[in-house]
């Protein structure tokens, strides 16, 4: 059995770390057209990376160094319901990975970037409700970072 207060340390620290993601992503899209779509679209994928992987260690459930999302989620308990379709797992695996590189991105498309910042903002809610239930260490941990770019909106 791991030690609860540790994994509520691991949780907490894959937190800030996806609100972090989460910050960059929406501050970035304030540029408006000029902002770049890689680093929204990056920061997007690493959100939903890293909230997955505060919820994984939050269940004491053993994960890879990876940025697959689909394989995040295919380690997950069947009660999770993570309200992303196969396309989506996908794109958002392909903005950490292969899209990063030169030659593999389309044009830098204002069209990509709302929608993978709210797609990130839409998981780590989610992931955030069912994370803070259970344990009063991590929920108080949820809401501090919620305080400190909760209120950022896209």
């Amino acid at each position: 059995m791991r030690d609860p207060e540790r994994l509520v340390q691991i949780g907490r620290e894959w937190i800030e770390k996806a609100d972090n993601d989460l910050l960059a992503a929406a501050h970035t899209l304030t540029l408006g057209e000029d902002c770049p779509c890689y680093t929204v679209c990056f920061h997007a994928q690493q959100c939903v990376e890293k909230y997955l992987k505060a919820f994984l260690a939050f269940e004491s459930i053993d994960f890879p160094k990876t940025h697959d999302i689909e394989r995040l989620i295919a380690l997950s308990p069947a009660r999770l319901k993570i309200s992303l379709n196969a396309e989506q797992q996908r794109r958002l695996t392909q903005h950490a990975t292969v899209l990063r590189y030169p030659g593999d991105y389309p044009s830098n498309s204002f069209t990509a970037r709302p929608p993978a910042a709210r797609l990130a903002r839409r998981i780590s809610e989610y992931l955030r409700e069912k994370m803070t239930p259970a344990a009063p260490a991590l929920r108080a941990a949820v809401v501090e970072s919620k305080t400190s770019c909760g209120s950022v909106f896209f």
